[in-house]
């Protein structure tokens, strides 16, 4: 883009933008003043108004003037190594409070389960040295195993004796917190503190849960209550449980634990400095291991039903690690890989005394796992003595167990994919009507006793019972432009799709699925289009795949499909409809879309349908026309280009993701999307584009890539110019961002990377007068809930005060209807507002880009450009995912000079692909 000469804020001139800069021109790094967040500059009065019940509860700090006292903490083992296990840890200082109370002037503390805790008021001295004894009750030896052995102890007649392990702590002040910086923060004012205060209390919530056993994960916590669990097959279960966290917000700090159903009465806040909200938030759910037998799990994750059909090669992948208790032991136990032969063959060297002499060393017995149980344990073995024993000891020192006396523990984490069947089970289990939801939460802080803690109560902070009123406005529905340019109200967030007159043809239906029926889905797709008001030409061919190739790795697969279509067709068609087996992790699905996309230019859809009916080809056809440069609605102020404030200034409208790999897969990289506007103005046009980036890396890190020979390769770059071409040689002034996936202590990185890279590429290309930016972060993930009586809230309702943040710029919007489950308000934070929107005018412009998402007939939970960006990530990094192994394996499997992993290059979209909405 070229230089102007207009002013910041105005149109630019219609100068095509100069040529990029030459290898040789060197290019001098810019550096952008760091950007502060802005405050909140006032409150939306658009809407009718509603009143509102938000699962927020009140609390109130009696002794403000308190301070928590930061200690570190030092735990070392009796060979003097330092160790990290919270869950020991926590045991450790239960014994030393219990052993030194008086010592520490009977102070209560929290403990963090890892090197911190915390207490209110100060310890006597600023240093101490412990000595803990922790003593367990195990098995007494009767005898001893020299190299192999089962942890059931030889003897028939074990006994019990309590074994000791002796740890030295040692305690150091580190810090003071003053608890009134939370007040401060709720009247607007910064404070360094504010968050070192906020997590001690979560610290004290979350030793709460320990206390009673819970699994804690982050600021979440489950209990083991079988009541909680829901069984999502594959041996995995879900299990019900809490996230708790203290936020300040415009009317205090609060406890998102549901709404009482009958508590409608308005609720009287103080808003003194000594009022806050405590803020436990709703439910949520994790996924563990069904626990139970061994070999139950083995079955249900196989989905076998007889012993001799499971695949101990896969059993012993995805056994590893698990912890498991055997009945005949009180010890718990991690496995470490299967026996290599089954329990009747697999021996075991065990010492045997023989004389009555201490010094007597016995003899050596080589005696098979089945033998041991049978005879030394009195323990008959009824169906594992043909299955591999689990190995519970250490790489050089094996410990067999038979599989049928073992269990997998309880509230152990499953982190592993899950299959299509499992996730649709998860969702489907997981939904409560808001009735149920505020049943459920409600129960749980009643069972929690929060004002008998002893550190709440030494702070004087007690919690209100009941949730928080609030005043919220419901945001009328824009009107759409469908059809022909009929006038369109949606109802509750709904509206149907009638598209304007258009044409499908010249394309190819190919099929990789057995069970499909090509003629029936073809004949009805046809159908339902001519119903919608689009015309579709019968398809040029159908492929139907060789029987013979379902065996081979899905690249190949995917060849011999494009090799039969290109004898079948001379000319590439238009468009490929691809109906796939599996509806979702598609082996097919990657290399499909590699082909297609990047290789051949042709713009695809995959399909796997359940079953034939109206409704799916509807969905269907709104994805194909959007995909082929067809437009399934407009906003009506879209279409009469009268949008506030962008209907006047060239605006460009950006949607930001980034999509990380599986947990613990260094060598997948992150995939970075962003999606912008084009064909000013109209802000229902979007053109995507996306590069990999280093594993685990939120920030986008290729906004602004200079290159080597001095050309920029950025993301930024590249939308800049699609801009330019589509919008009448119009440069943006206005630029909109909307960031997904990030949380509030990632903000600061957004406003001093990703946007410093933006402002880079503008001056990489020439601009002086630099459009306006206002950026906003989409967080869909929240654990606030709205609710009117104890009914979903209706779409298009906001909430701009009370349980906002008190200086900051931010909203609640739930701008979709909730026909299932409880809704979720998407959450909304403004970082910066250079173009100056009145907060009516920016809620109203989130709502209505809530309405323009092409892939539906409903207002979307978020803007639609997050949507596209998140679909434009997942899809893109589907090409990634399956690729040829004599491509990626040299690239993969070596690691560079700094001991990093090397991050693959994204495949670059063909050009006759690259500008549409591939990605809907």
């Amino acid at each position: 883009m070229g230089k102007t000469g207009s002013q910041r804020g105005d149109s630019p001139s219609l100068s095509p933008p100069p040529p990029d800069i030459p290898p040789d021109v060197k290019v001098e790094r810019v550096d952008v003043p760091k950007k502060s967040i802005i405050t909140r500059p006032g409150f939306g009065t658009s809407g009718r108004r509603i009143s509102l019940l938000a699962n927020h509860f009140d609390v109130s700090i009696r002794n403000p003037d308190e301070y928590f006292y930061q200690y570190s903490v030092s735990i070392t083992s009796e060979v003097n190594r330092e160790f990290n296990c919270k869950r020991l840890g926590r045991k450790i200082t239960e014994k030393l409070y219990e052993t030194y109370s008086s010592e520490l002037a009977e102070k209560i503390f929290a403990y963090d389960g890892d090197q911190s805790l915390y207490t209110v008021g100060p310890l006597p001295h600023n240093k101490f040295e412990f000595t803990v004894v922790l003593e367990e009750s195990i098995a007494k030896r009767c005898g001893s195993s020299s190299n192999h052995g089962s942890p059931g102890e030889p003897g028939k007649r074990s006994k019990h004796s309590l074994y000791s392990r002796t740890f030295k702590v040692e305690i150091s002040f580190a810090a003071k917190i003053a608890l009134k910086s939370i007040s401060l923060a709720l009247q607007g004012v910064e404070s360094e503190e504010v968050e070192d205060a906020l997590r001690v209390l979560d610290i004290i919530l979350r030793q709460k849960a320990a206390n009673r056993g819970c699994l804690l994960v982050r600021q979440s916590f489950f209990h083991d209550d079988k009541r909680t669990f829901t069984d999502i097959g594959g041996g995995v279960t879900g299990v019900r449980g809490f996230h708790s966290s203290f936020r300040p917000t415009h009317g205090g700090l609060s406890l998102n634990m549901g709404i009482l159903p009958n508590l409608l009465t308005h609720l009287t806040v103080p808003l003194s400095y000594r009022s806050t909200n405590f803020f436990l938030s709703d439910v949520t759910t994790t996924l563990i291991l069904t626990p139970g037998p061994v070999v139950n799990f083995i079955l249900a994750n196989q989905n076998v039903k007889e012993y001799r059909q499971i695949d101990w090669v896969k059993a012993k992948r995805m056994l590893k690690n698990m912890r498991v208790k055997a009945r005949h032991s009180t010890m718990e136990f991690k496995i470490i890989g299967l026996s290599e032969k089954p329990c009747n063959q697999q021996f075991f060297s065990m010492k045997v005394k023989t004389g009555g002499s201490a010094r007597d060393d016995g003899d050596t017995l080589e005696i098979t796992v089945y033998e041991y149980f049978a005879k030394h344990r009195n323990i008959e073995l009824t169906y594992s003595s043909y299955m591999p024993c689990l190995d519970v000891g250490k790489p050089k020192r094996p410990n067999y167990l038979p599989i049928e006396l073992c269990s997998l523990v309880s509230l152990q984490r499953y982190t592993k994919a899950l299959s299509a069947m499992q996730r649709a089970s998860l969702v489907e289990k997981s939904r409560q009507k808001p009735k149920e939801r505020i049943q459920v939460v409600t129960d749980a802080l009643r069972s929690y006793h929060y004002d008998d803690d002893p550190l709440l109560v030494a702070c004087g902070i007690s919690i209100e019972s009941r949730p928080t009123q609030i005043n919220g406005r419901v945001l009328e529905a824009p009107k759409l432009k469908v059809g022909n340019n009929e006038d369109c109200i949606p109802n509750n967030g709904r509206w149907n799709f009638n598209n304007k007159p258009t044409e499908i043809n010249n394309w190819a239906l190919v099929n990789f699925s057995a069970r499909c029926d090509t003629s029936d889905l073809s004949r009805g797709l046809i159908n339902c289009g001519r119903k919608k008001g689009i015309h579709i030409e019968r398809p040029l061919t159908i492929i139907e795949e060789d029987s013979q190739c379902r065996r081979a790795s899905s690249v190949i697969r995917v060849e011999k499909m494009i090799e039969q279509l290109q004898a079948k067709l001379r000319d590439a068609p238009n468009f490929l409809l691809c109906v796939l087996s599996e509806r979702k992790n598609s082996d097919i699905y990657g290399p499909w879309k590699r082909k297609c996309l990047s290789n051949l230019g042709i713009v695809t859809q995959c399909i796997s349908p359940p079953k034939f009916n109206d409704q799916y080809f509807t969905n269907v056809l709104l994805k194909i026309n959007s995909k082929l440069g067809g437009t399934n609605s407009l906003l009506a102020i879209e279409h009469s280009h009268r949008i506030p404030v962008i209907k006047d200034k060239p605006t460009m409208i950006l949607g930001m993701d980034v999509s990380h790999g599986s947990p613990g897969r260094p060598d997948i990289p992150s995939i970075a999307a962003v999606v912008g506007s084009r064909s000013w103005p109209l802000i229902s046009r979007y053109r995507a584009a996306v590069r990999t980036q280093s594993s685990k890396v939120e920030m986008i890190e290729c906004l602004f890539k200079l290159q080597a020979d001095g050309k920029d390769a950025g993301i930024m770059r590249e939308l800049l110019m699609d801009f330019y071409q589509t919008s009448n040689s119009r440069k943006p002034t206005q630029i909109i961002v909307f960031r997904d996936g990030v949380s509030e202590s990632q903000f600061a990185q957004v406003m001093n990377i990703e946007f410093d890279q933006m402002i880079k590429t503008l001056r990489h290309l020439g601009e002086t007068n630099l459009p306006k930016f206002t950026i906003i972060v989409a967080q869909k993930n929240n654990h606030t809930k709205l609710f009117q009586a104890s009914e979903n809230v209706p779409p298009g309702t906001i909430v701009d005060t009370k349980i906002v943040h008190p200086r900051n710029y931010d909203f609640y919007m739930c701008s979709h209807a909730g026909m299932i489950g409880t809704s979720r308000p998407a959450h909304y934070h403004v970082l910066l507002d250079e173009i100056g929107f009145s907060p009516d005018d920016l809620q109203n412009l989130i709502h209505a880009l809530s309405y323009v998402n092409q892939r539906s007939t409903t207002a979307t939970s978020i803007v639609a450009p997050v949507s596209y960006a998140h679909h434009a990530a997942k899809q893109m990094g589907q090409f990634l995912k399956f690729e040829d192994e004599t491509e990626t394996s040299s690239a993969q499997g070596s690691i560079t000079s700094t001991g990093s992993i090397p991050v693959p290059e994204m495949p670059r979209l063909h050009d006759d692909v690259v500008g549409s909405m591939f990605f809907c």
